[in-house]
């Protein structure tokens, strides 16, 4: 591959490996009901009741695009929604029993998933990678911010 190939390029190589991590960790988090997606959301609700707002804020995504996951969630029993005793136009979301069971083997998986994908590199080049990719994330919200988003007005 050339410097000119795409394929050669990091910001080609992070969306691919991106890409791929979430499909294998899809694949192996279906089988407790979870997918790479929910994962901030089920994460956050760990320590208690939470807005879809403040679940958008957290997912980094768009309501719309959060109140369809809530409600895929609600409707496979990961969480119960009830209405915020401060504000009755607003709900509350918290983790079912059932999600709260299935998070320890959703670590283990993610836990797994990241051994495997980073087989073969030395401590010290994962070191590098995850202060390169943080680097590169600062980098892309300076950028969303500047560009004054819709996104970035939403976090």
């Amino acid at each position: 591959m050339t410097e000119s190939d795409p394929r050669s390029q990091p910001t080609y190589l992070i969306n691919r490996s991106a890409k791929l991590l979430a499909r294998i960790c899809d694949e192996r988090l279906r089988p407790i009901g979870f997918s790479v997606a929910q994962l901030p959301v089920l994460g956050a609700l760990k320590q208690g009741s939470l807005s879809q707002k403040e679940l958008t804020r957290i997912g980094e995504i768009g309501q719309p695009a959060m109140a369809q996951m809530l409600a895929r969630m609600e409707r496979d029993g990961l969480v119960r929604r009830a209405l915020d005793p401060e504000d009755a136009r607003s709900s509350l979301f918290s983790l079912t029993e059932k999600a709260r069971e299935g998070l320890p083997e959703g670590r283990r998986i993610l836990s797994e998933v990241k051994d495997e994908a980073l087989a073969g590199l030395a401590a010290r080049d994962v070191a590098l990678l995850v202060a390169a990719l943080q680097r590169v994330g600062r980098n892309l919200e300076a950028m969303i911010e500047r560009l004054g988003s819709p996104q970035a007005e939403e976090k």
